[in-house]
């Protein structure tokens, strides 16, 4: 999304009623005011909210007056005004300024520096040119707000969490950014995922290879990986999760023992007798005339 997007989201004010208040890392945010100023001559002239605002310029030049100082706004300028402060914003005649705004309470309950100390932070910056992804945001917004659909509720709740949170960004200094990003260890969610690529297959043949694409390994790759975290080799694995699925649907009497067989990816009954008596010590008939209580 562009600066341009933005000034063609004409229906950003009608979030009004849709979106009220949203929950952004444990702290509750409500929204109290949507809009847009079209690129045309108009001042709103000084005043002061219990809230903060922002705006996002997205066409042509203006100034922003907040308190004593100054500020030059044009196409990618994000200002902020914080509860009490006492504001003004004018368009140029020459080219006037397009703005979409928004505004919201936020407190935060702890005095520990985070992404949103850019909003609490009284005597931070109130102009910024790190608009990151405002401008898709706003956009993405107006659109559910144009035609809202089936889950547009969710679709709001996290939009307008992730506005909050972009308008903190682009208001934080660096320091109050920076954290150190929680890895975890990403050798069992593969071994997980090789798992799962078996037991959805059970059914049909499956290689080593086959479960190793699945998690984008290469086969030594795959196995030495699934033998260190499970124990087990990956056919050993497979094997026992075809007689264990055996084990269940032979107490299906629906089911004959070659349907069984085959749904535990044997082609043929009597291999299929042979693995589950090895492995359980009785046959697939004395399984099922018994309900199964060898197990207990």
């Amino acid at each position: 999304m562009t600066l341009a997007d933005v000034g063609s989201a004409d229906r950003f004010v009608d979030l009004a009623g849709l979106l009220e208040s949203c929950e952004v890392d444990g702290f509750r945010a409500d929204f109290l005011s949507w809009g847009h100023y079209q690129p045309e001559y108009w001042r709103n002239y000084w005043h002061s909210h219990s809230f903060h605002e922002v705006c996002l310029a997205y066409s042509g030049e203006g100034r922003f007056n907040n308190g004593s100082v100054r500020y030059d706004v044009g196409p990618g300028s994000v200002f902020l005004a914080r509860p009490g402060d006492v504001h003004e914003i004018e368009s140029s005649h020459s080219s006037p300024l397009g703005i979409a705004f928004w505004g919201f309470t936020f407190r935060p309950g702890s005095d520990e520096r985070g992404w949103w100390s850019g909003l609490t932070r009284t005597d931070g910056p109130v102009m910024s040119t790190r608009t990151g992804a405002l401008p898709a945001l706003v956009t993405a917004l107006a659109g559910e707000a144009a035609a809202p659909v089936s889950g547009y509720e969710t679709a709001l709740i996290a939009l307008g969490s992730t506005l909050v949170m972009e308008t903190a960004r682009a208001f934080a200094l660096d320091e109050d950014l920076a954290v150190e990003p929680v890895r975890r260890d990403r050798r069992p969610l593969v071994v997980e995922a090789m798992q799962r690529h078996l037991r959805d297959n059970l059914s049909r043949p499956i290689t080593v290879r086959d479960v190793a694409a699945a998690a984008h390994l290469s086969e030594r790759h795959a196995e030495r990986l699934f033998t260190q975290q499970t124990g087990d080799s990956i056919m050993s694995t497979l094997r026992r999760l075809r007689l264990e699925l055996a084990g269940q649907l032979l107490l299906d009497h629906t089911l004959s023992v070659t349907d069984v067989a085959r749904a535990c990816g044997y082609s043929d009954v009597r291999p299929f007798s042979t693995a589950f008596k090895r492995r359980y010590g009785r046959t697939p008939g004395d399984h099922r005339r018994t309900g199964g209580t060898e197990f207990l």
